[in-house]
């Protein structure tokens, strides 16, 4: 990982399960290795499509503060705030982006036929 490295992290499917707009259940492995990267020295930022509202409440807070709980300290929230010197472009700038909808993403399926999350066994070495 170079160092200062920015990892852009989708929430749903990829931090925890998909239950939208509930929060799904936890991946403690994207909370491990989400921790071994800031270890070091990488950027976290939060790329996410959850946002605070009156239709379905506060769930970009809540995904927020639950990887507060767990030690996660995000550099940034939907955006890098660094891009601003260079470009007016409202894509994300990151060196890594972990997503479940990626091409290519490692993804586990689970049996209950719900929809898949990120394999982090194997995105997190890939990544770090």
């Amino acid at each position: 990982m170079p160092k200062r490295a920015v990892v852009a992290i989708d929430f749903d499917g990829t931090i925890c399960t998909h239950e939208f707009p509930d929060l799904g259940k936890l991946l403690s492995e994207a909370i491990e290795w989400m921790l071994k990267f800031q270890e070091v020295g990488a950027r976290l930022i939060l790329l996410t499509m959850r946002d605070d509202n009156d239709k379905v409440g506060p769930v970009l807070s809540d995904a927020i503060e639950l990887c507060r709980e767990h030690g996660i300290e995000f550099w940034a929230v939907n955006e890098n705030p660094e891009q601003k010197a260079w470009t007016d472009s409202p894509k994300v700038y990151a060196n890594f982006y972990i997503d479940d909808n990626a091409v290519g993403c490692p993804l586990v399926y689970p049996p209950n036929g719900k929809r898949p999350y990120v394999d982090w066994s194997v995105i997190g070495p890939m990544v770090l």
